[in-house]
């Protein structure tokens, strides 16, 4: 009997030790840090993991995995410059259509008109007419740099040394073709290669946002990409994005995608469209603005990659309450879409938009980006974008801001923290961003 125990107790050692090595074995199966191919203008230096500190010029790619229902990975990129790291993973959106009397002759956005209700009844009980820089801006806050102009190449250095503090290592650029601007504002195409050449110095990417310009179709879509591809493909700043199935394309993210009907769409986006670009040299990764739940199915059926949702106000639509993104992003997986949810450090328009009180969202010296940021990262997934750099209008910057009272107005600040607040915390998240995925890879 004492026998049969001995054998008994042997017999379980051996068995619990064969378990403890079997799991052992296992947990080194994680994804591989190799991979078989970069995106252009990137230099293979090693793995991720060992977190190397490289020159300026060099850059560490490394995959990170994208959990759709492919489980396929992807190609996420982190260059290391002397003590820091920048992101490309973490998008930031980015706009060019500032302008001061020094380089255009005249203020353009900085004196945007304040945009009436659209209920007669409403509109009355608000304040009409337009800013009158520089010392009433459009505006809640008032920058560091002053009421500046895009075509400044200062400006430029200065956004590209900020969105390089940030960690954001793509910008994405807010984009209308050439001679097409905004209702007010002015063309700014012919600015793009200055910010290719300011951006390619600080080791940042560019993508593009394109904008709902008057007229577009999938016609003129395709003749969009054809144009940006053609332009500035060959550009080192110009970002690819590695998809589900290998391949490194351009990434676009396009505003307002629900103004056009997904049958347009599908002429562009799939393989039997009469004006589609897949298989083409002008394919990319085409990402959707996600606003009300039925887009979603609107956006599979049009024949996009994913989906954003860029608004910085949560609970000013479906796509941009958070509590919504884990079911956005399990459509998504189950669709093998990409889901990008888009943060933002706040929301108050009210300089534009009067009547806009409701939409507001206080910063709380940062504790609003840092629940959104959460929020975001607690859903998994493969990109953050970040709403945003400069649009000033509606009050979601990260760009420095200063404190500034006149006569009239007292502007919004960052007190009682710095004015490169909000690009610190852009940065902590970054990093942590990293960090999380390289646990969920394990």
């Amino acid at each position: 009997m004492t026998r049969m125990r001995r054998k008994a107790i042997v017999a379980l050692f051996l068995f619990t030790l064969f378990i403890f090595g079997t799991m052992m074995g296992l947990r080194t199966l994680k994804p591989s840090d190799g991979f078989s191919d970069l995106a252009p203008g990137m230099d293979f230096i090693g793995e991720r993991s060992e977190r190397k500190r490289l020159d300026g010029k060099d850059a560490l790619a490394s995959p990170g995995q994208f959990r759709s229902g492919g489980s396929d990975t992807k190609v996420v990129f982190t260059k290391s410059d002397r003590d820091s790291s920048i992101f490309y993973d973490v998008h930031i959106f980015y706009y060019l259509w500032y302008g001061s009397p020094s380089m255009d002759n005249k203020y353009i956005h900085w004196d945007h008109p304040l945009v009436p209700h659209w209920d007669p009844k409403i509109a009355v009980s608000h304040a009409q007419g337009r800013h009158t820089p520089p010392e009433d801006i459009a505006s809640s806050f008032y920058p560091e740099l002053g009421p500046y102009s895009s075509r400044d190449p200062k400006v430029l250095e200065s956004h590209m040394a900020q969105i390089e503090a940030a960690a954001s290592g793509v910008l994405v650029l807010s984009w209308y073709p050439p001679g097409v601007a905004d209702d007010h504002g002015e063309p700014t195409e012919d600015l793009v290669p200055a910010v290719m050449d300011a951006a390619q110095r600080h080791s940042i990417k560019v993508a593009f946002h394109i904008q709902p310009y008057k007229g577009r179709t999938d016609q003129s879509m395709h003749d969009n990409i054809k144009y940006i591809i053609d332009k500035y493909g060959k550009h080192g700043a110009f970002y690819r994005f590695r998809t589900s199935t290998g391949r490194v394309l351009p990434l676009f993210y396009v505003y307002d995608s629900y103004l056009t009907p997904p049958e347009s769409w599908t002429e562009l986006l799939t393989t039997k469209g009469s004006q589609s670009i897949r298989g083409t040299p002008y394919d990319g990764v085409f990402v959707a603005l996600v606003v009300e739940e039925r887009h979603k199915h609107d956006i599979l059926a049009s024949g996009f990659d994913g989906m954003y949702t860029y608004f910085a106000s949560n609970g000013f639509s479906f796509g941009s309450s958070h509590q919504n993104w884990k079911a956005i992003k399990a459509f998504c997986d189950a669709n093998n879409l990409l889901f990008i949810p888009s943060v933002g450090p706040g929301y108050v328009d009210t300089a534009v938009r009067p009547w806009n009180n409701h939409n507001t969202r206080n910063r709380v010296n940062g504790r609003y980006y840092e629940t959104s940021l959460q929020a975001a990262l607690s859903v998994r997934p493969e990109i953050v974008t970040i709403t945003s750099f400069n649009q000033w209008h509606e009050g979601t910057q990260i760009e420095r801001a200063i404190p500034k009272k006149t006569m009239a107005r007292l502007y919004l600040d960052y007190l009682p923290n710095q004015a490169d607040h909000y690009i610190q915390l852009t940065r902590q998240w970054a990093e942590t961003f990293n960090k999380e995925k390289d646990k969920w890879l394990m």
